[in-house]
């Protein structure tokens, strides 16, 4: 693994750092739990399950590797410690991934939810990055996962951004139920505004 391959490794654990402690925020700042996971059911279950594996695919898999050199070796993308340059997007493009995602998370403020479940959504979030995405943390998680990936490349890697995508996708189908449901015309109106991912041209938003 390249220096910048442990760099990168870096950031995903500073991150899950913040995402953690965030969260503990939002839970005291709103005065009730914000992990739902737990309670989470047939398609939103899977996706939290999917959500775990992800990101222990991206950070414990090149550990593994790494630690057993029979599995590198088998391995068609693991990249060779003498090529860092390579490696270098990657590892931009998960600070970046890395900022987005935190940035989005401390926007929702209390709204913030991990996990979904009819009876605890939070207000509708519009402002700040949710005027490009509506979902800049999921955008922000891809995109550092699939830093991970291009900074790391193995099969592990690269499983953990699909995996991931896959997880993300279902999740967001059931919050956009939910939120339908629960705030009506005006998330019908912010979501033919917003792009689930992220706008092309902000700008014009």
């Amino acid at each position: 693994m390249t220096i910048f391959g442990f760099a990168t490794l870096g950031v995903l654990a500073l991150y899950l750092a913040l995402f953690l402690l965030s969260s503990n925020w939002a839970a005291r700042a709103a005065g009730r739990p914000v992990w739902l996971f737990g309670r989470a059911t047939g398609r939103d279950r899977v996706a939290a399950l999917g959500f775990r594996a992800a990101f222990g695919l991206a950070f414990v898999g090149p550990l593994l590797q790494m630690a057993v050199p029979a599995l590198s070796e088998a391995d068609p993308l693991w990249m060779e410690p003498d090529r860092p340059l390579w490696s270098l997007p990657g590892h931009l493009l998960a600070v970046l991934g890395a900022m987005l995602a935190w940035a989005g998370q401390v926007g929702m403020g209390t709204s913030w939810r991990v996990g979904v479940a009819e009876d605890a959504l939070g207000e509708l979030v519009t402002e700040g990055l949710f005027r490009v995405s509506r979902n800049p943390v999921f955008t922000g998680q891809v995109l550092l996962l699939g830093g991970v990936a291009l900074s790391i490349p193995a099969v592990l890697t690269w499983m953990a951004v699909l995996l991931f995508w896959l997880s993300a996708r279902g999740q967001i189908m059931s919050e956009e139920r939910l939120l339908e449901t629960r705030f009506g015309e005006a998330y019908r109106t912010y979501r033919a505004r917003v792009p689930r991912w992220i706008s092309p041209m902000p700008g014009r938003i």
